[in-house]
């Protein structure tokens, strides 16, 4: 249920700008050491490599997504006494977990916000992190958000959605993407806050104008396309989706216009859709990956070559329940 604050989209602040060329290298330059400079790989299959769409496995970062990028990006730039008073943000899952392990490498202590649903695997790898769970209804949560809640914490609050820094840090990923690959054509990205395709089309924009950015969110919640159709921010009603990480039922008015400028198309992919992306990359590739990372690849695969040309598709994060995985790919789920 959409918590009953006038449906409002905003938190308040400015909207976000594209980070600068020189914002995003200085961005590169500060995570060099932390985060994992992650190749693009084939989509294989029994018939031979599928050399048109590429993969960039954001599995192989320390905490198995791209978060830690902007969670570094962000931690390092705290000041003494910001970081004495210890880190603190929102999260599904993954943005708690870079959060955390960034902590540790500053030295500071760490807590999350997390909805209740947060899958179990989450909750154990933030708790091995030495972070604390703070778990919340879904309706709650939001509430808590729009609400401005975090301006009352004790500890320094990064905001997941709308930080600058963390935007600049997932912008390091389309200078990769460039560099490996020039001549790409189309980019499939996975749309949960909208951090991510802000960050990685602010720098393919920048580098290669012509290039498509692709958002890709599941059918069970896809503010996105309701938002371009209304052509200003909008709330959708969420259901229930193997893609948990892209449970975020709006866009913010602060993400809108930097998200509207980046964003060339947008595809809804089904649960079954999704659970044969999984299923595929698991067998195939031999990569595990969750639903919300997984569904760039089930949107790629979902487009014909003549639309999308050669693809890159960011697969964003890895933390999936054993159980559901063995699920999938035994195709009892």
């Amino acid at each position: 249920m959409i918590p009953d604050l006038n449906r409002r989209t905003g938190f308040g602040g400015v909207p976000i700008s594209a980070p600068t060329l020189d914002d995003i290298r200085a961005a590169a330059e500060r995570i060099r050491d932390v985060a994992v400079r992650t190749p693009l790989v084939p989509l294989r299959s029994y018939t031979g490599a599928q050399p048109d769409i590429l993969l960039k496995p954001e599995t192989l970062q320390p905490v198995t997504s791209f978060k830690i990028r902007g969670a570094y990006n962000w931690a390092s730039s705290l000041s003494d006494e910001q970081r004495a008073r210890g880190l603190s943000t929102v999260s599904a899952g993954n943005t708690a977990q870079a959060v955390a392990y960034a902590a540790r490498l500053v030295g500071a202590s760490a807590r999350s916000r997390l909805p209740d649903t947060t899958p179990q695997v989450k909750i154990d790898a933030i708790k091995a992190y030495d972070m604390e769970p703070v778990l919340m209804p879904g309706d709650e949560l939001f509430d808590w958000m729009l609400s401005a809640g975090w301006k009352d914490e004790s500890y320094t609050f990064l905001h997941p959605w709308v930080e600058p820094l963390m935007v600049a840090g997932s912008a390091t990923m389309g200078l990769e993407i460039f560099d490996d690959l020039p001549e790409i054509d189309t980019v499939f990205v996975s749309v949960g806050g909208g951090g991510l395709i802000c960050g990685v089309g602010s720098a393919l924009k920048a580098l290669k104008p012509d290039v498509r950015l692709v958002a890709v969110q599941p059918e069970a919640c896809a503010p996105v396309r309701a938002s371009i159709s209304a052509d200003a921010p909008a709330w959708v009603e969420p259901k229930p989706t193997l893609c948990d990480g892209l449970g975020v039922p709006l866009v913010t008015d602060e993400m809108w216009p930097l998200l509207r400028s980046v964003v060339d198309d947008t595809v809804e992919v089904s649960e079954e859709q999704v659970e044969d992306a999984i299923k595929r990359l698991a067998l195939d590739n031999k990569l595990v990956v969750e639903g919300a990372g997984a569904a760039s690849l089930a949107a790629a695969l979902a487009t014909p070559f003549g639309k999308r040309g050669r693809s890159v598709c960011v697969l964003s994060g890895g933390s999936i329940d054993s159980d559901k995985l063995a699920k999938i790919i035994g195709g009892t789920i």
